[in-house]
């Protein structure tokens, strides 16, 4: 199968939303019944993200096939509502070390190994092989950071070639059109800049897409045309927008899907986006508020305060409510301030609910566990993600079970009462420092306990898989005394050994599972327990 490459390349500065915009190309294909598929490139040295601060580089985002993989693949994921597998990132760490490798094995015959062709050909071997594996009309391939920066310029010469070698390709340019307050104009010279460079590199781009706080004008359009050889109607606007979602019918607005198509020359198809504007139009429109708490640390990079970190949990919560009419008000809370002052605790009567969402290290840990016995003790609708139902076990055996220096080992390794604690197999791989792609990681199945209320959200079915990423477990030593207690075991790994979801029967909503299941929510499909989770702080209104 010949597939179209689309690659996306970024210009001017970083974090202008390349992977949104990829992914919004990809929605107004996949829209007119083609396959479409993506892949992401991170120019850095990690193998993968799984290593990487989630302050430094953002949310790890994780694959059906145990992938820890950039956040971007997570837009692609529910944008197209398709599983996309851990080989469609793509690092510098990866290209090279698998290079080196068959240098090792004499794989080359004696050749000397350089740039080119050699890592040139292991970059093109990997996109193409992501595009064949899905058989895919269209691959939508972006490249990381920005235009310009030496790390990426082997990725640029890679996707050059696949064009010369007689591949079909196009290149859309996303850049950023600032407006200087002290100016009041939108200024489209860093665009110019950016494009220059890109030819440096031997690249021309098809499409230009202006990044800016809202649309381009004409002028600017004919100024980029000039100066940056692009066609007037090939000059798209990406305005800033309070609702991501709706960039895919900002784009169909402007023809951009008929005239990718023009370009391929392939055969136009009519769009059918019906279904995706009724969800636009519940995030845009609806005026009920509900308001949600997150109860996290990882929200602070240096003066800031970004919420990117969460940002699966975040968009979970957006597909639920779109689903319900509602508008959802976050409140993001750093539990350090829990720590320092209880009684900034007061602060969650004034939500509808809280989640606890996954997390490592002893950092805010007693905070996170305060809030879950205040919620818990005041029947506010509770859901804990992966460390947030560890902290659950932990709230629980402390206060209720009365086991009052339970922990998890994680925290405090001579805890008396560890009743969350590292697997075996798991105390194994950290002996031998091994951390990247080590945990328990990717889909596993849960077998649900008939009469639970998460069997009820999950449609009465008896076995379900959600994403995992974590080490350690509610121990099987201390089951037996949190069932005994009232703790409800809803959801079990097939062989009984581990917990992968809990309830609480005397509370509107508490609930929480070892898993992931924000990774697996789709715009027109929310997750199961997160539409239970906003379904519970509707009757709190």
């Amino acid at each position: 199968m010949h597939t179209n490459y689309i690659f996306v390349t970024g210009g001017v500065i970083s974090g202008i939303g390349k992977g949104i915009t990829a992914a919004s190309i990809g929605k107004i294909l996949q829209a007119r019944g083609y396959r479409v598929t993506a892949v992401k490139i991170d120019p850095y040295l990690n193998w993968d993200a799984g290593t990487l601060r989630p302050t430094e580089h953002g949310e790890v985002w994780v694959t059906e096939d145990a992938g820890e993989i950039d956040q971007d693949l997570g837009h692609y994921e529910r944008f197209l509502d398709i599983d996309i597998p851990k080989k469609n990132n793509i690092t510098t760490g990866q290209i090279y070390g698998t290079v080196i490798e068959r240098e090792r094995r004499g794989e080359y015959l004696g050749k000397t190994v350089e740039v080119i062709p050699h890592i040139t050909d292991e970059i093109k071997r990997r996109i193409k092989a992501a595009a064949e594996e899905a058989q895919a009309d269209f691959t939508i391939v972006e490249i990381g950071g920005t235009v310009g920066e030496y790390q990426s310029e082997i990725y640029y010469m890679a996707a050059r070639l696949m064009k010369a070698e007689g591949e079909k390709v196009i290149f859309i340019h996303v850049a950023y059109l600032p407006i200087p307050k002290h100016l009041g104009e939108m200024k489209t010279k860093p665009v110019q800049q950016s494009v220059e460079r890109l030819g440096e590199l031997g690249i021309q781009p098809d499409f230009i897409i202006c990044r800016a706080e809202g649309f381009i004008d004409d002028v600017r359009k004919e100024k980029i045309s000039i100066f940056c050889n692009v066609p007037k109607d090939h000059i798209i606007s990406n305005p800033d927008l309070e609702n991501v979602y709706e960039l895919p019918l900002i784009f169909e607005e402007q023809n951009l899907g008929s005239k990718i198509l023009e370009k391929f020359g392939v055969e136009q198809r009519k769009p059918e986006l019906s279904e995706w504007k009724k969800f636009v139009d519940a995030l845009n429109n609806a005026t009920k508020k509900v308001r949600i708490g997150i109860v996290g640390k990882y929200f602070e990079i240096g003066e800031y305060r970004l919420p990117d970190a969460y940002i699966s949990v975040i968009e979970a919560v957006k597909h639920a409510c779109a689903a319900n009419f509602l508008k959802p008000v976050f409140k993001f809370m750093d539990s350090m301030d829990f720590e320092e002052d209880p009684e900034k605790l007061s602060i969650l009567n004034e939500l509808d609910g809280i989640i606890v969402p996954g997390g490592f290290g002893a950092k805010g840990i007693e905070g996170k566990i305060a809030a879950i016995k205040y919620v818990r003790e005041r029947k506010i609708p509770f859901l804990g993600l992966c460390l947030g139902l560890q902290l659950a076990v932990v709230e629980y055996a402390r206060n209720v079970i009365g086991l009052e220096k339970a922990n998890s080992t994680e925290f405090d390794p001579n805890t008396p009462h560890p009743v969350i604690d590292i697997l075996p197999e798991q105390r194994e791989i950290l002996k031998e420092s091994r951390y990247g792609a080590s945990m328990r990681l990717g889909a596993y199945p849960a077998v649900l306990k008939p009469g639970t209320l998460v069997y009820r959200l999950y449609g009465n079915v008896p076995v379900v898989y959600e994403r995992h990423r974590h080490r350690y477990e509610v121990n099987p030593k201390y089951h037996e005394a949190l069932q005994k207690h009232g703790m409800v075991f809803s959801g079990v790994s097939p062989d009984g050994r581990l917990v992968e979801f809990i309830e609480l029967r005397d509370h509107p909503f508490f609930v929480a599972t070892q898993a992931h299941p924000e990774f697996k929510s789709r715009p027109l499909k929310p997750a199961p327990l997160f539409k239970g989770f906003i379904e519970a702080c509707i009757k709190k209104l």
